[in-house]
Formats: C-alpha cells, structure tokens, sequence
C-alpha cells in the first residue's frame, strides 16, 4: 500500500492523542490556585480537576477528594465532564479502527480501498475528538482568565491556568495533525486508483486503427 508512512505516522500520533486525551481528563490541575496581592499561603497549593479536589502542602503532603455530590456540581463541570469523556470513548474507537485498517492486519480484509476508507474514517474521529478536547479546556480557561481579572471576586478565589489546560491544548494539536495525516492518506490512495486506469481514448483509437485496417484490405481484394 502506497503512502505507507503517513499511516504510521497518523496512527502513532493518535495514540499519542488517545494517552493526552485520558491524561487530561483525570488530572486535577485544571484550576490551581493564584499567589497574588497580600495572599500570603505560599506553602499551601490547591488543584481543581474535573472529579477531585487536592491540596499540597509543602511540596511533600498531597490530599485528594472526590466531589461528594455529582447534582451540586456546577453546570460547566457538568458540561466539561461530559465532553471529555465522550473525548476519551471517541478518540479509543478512533485508534481501534486504524489500527484494523493497517497494510498488515487481516482482521478485517485484505481489500486495499476497504483499509483506506477505515483509516479514513480513523482521521475523521480523531479530529472530533480534538473538538470535543477542545471545547472544555477554552471554556475552562475563558472562565478562569474572566474571573482572574474580576475586581468583584475575592484574591483567595481567583485560579490561574492549570497544567491539565495546556495539556489538553497539545492533546488537540496532536490528534488534529494525526487526523489530517489520516485523511490524507485516504485521499492520496483514491487518487493513486483512479489514475491507475488510463481514459477510454485508447480504445476508441484501437478500434479507428482496425476499421483503417479493415477499409484497406477491401479496397485491395476489390481490385483484384
């Protein structure tokens, strides 16, 4: 199969995307805490993720703990959970189907237009599940950077980006490019098939040359 390496190369970055994908949907620091103005507990750092709360002190102690009520959650964490998760299923099935779609895995079949459409499909996937990445950590981060520069919300209050966030954005970088190169190596493919078979001129040409051929030996058995 042609464009061999644009498989893998989309296929491992996938990957890459599907281990980036999970990792930011389980990390805690997509909020943590701001040491601004007079806020004087340095020793002290706080995590806000998507399923628990944790605290650091000293760079030593490290307590976590699950949200207790899933109804008491406010609706962007609902939404956020929500996103990422459906992320998570996406981008695994996305991986399944380009891996079955692979020169050399007979899982599936050994039809060369049938692989490229699943790989194609597999690109497709990936680059939903970058939206769907993408969706809650902007939103994330504009709701964080808002109420940073709010004068109305307590200094003790106010987050800054977590290291979850800028994951999530280098998830989606990854599965975006790992989804063109995919799409690509489709398109490519269909490309390589359609000119693989010449246009019909040829035939009409073959045939002119016969009935040439034709007209002259009559011509010549006329005269005899």
């Amino acid at each position: 199969m042609a464009f061999y390496p644009l498989q893998i190369a989309g296929l491992v970055l996938g990957f890459l995307g599907v281990v980036g994908t999970l990792a930011t949907t389980l990390l805690p620091q997509w909020r943590v805490s701001a040491f601004i103005g007079s806020n004087i507990i340095v020793f002290e750092r706080l995590w806000e993720g998507l399923w628990m709360n944790c605290i650091r002190q000293a760079k030593v102690r490290l307590q976590c703990k699950f949200y207790n009520s899933l109804l008491a959650l406010p609706p962007v964490l609902e939404a956020a959970r929500a996103l990422m998760c459906v992320a998570v299923v996406l981008s695994v099935i996305a991986l399944l189907i380009g891996i079955s779609g692979m020169k050399h895995i007979q899982c599936t079949t050994s039809s060369e237009r049938v692989k490229a459409y699943l790989l194609g499909t597999s690109g497709v996937l990936f680059i939903l599940t970058g939206l769907f990445v993408l969706i809650p950590v902007c939103w994330t981060a504009h709701i964080i950077i808002r109420d940073f520069y709010d004068p109305a919300i307590h200094i003790g209050q106010k987050r800054e980006l977590g290291a979850a966030l800028f994951l999530g954005w280098a998830s989606t970088a990854v599965l975006f490019i790992a989804g063109g190169l995919l799409c690509g190596f489709c398109c490519c493919n269909r490309t390589k098939k359609w000119n693989r078979y010449p246009a019909p001129a040829y035939c009409t040409r073959h045939t002119d040359k016969r009935r040439n051929v034709n007209v002259r030996s009559k011509t010549s058995t006329s005269y005899v």
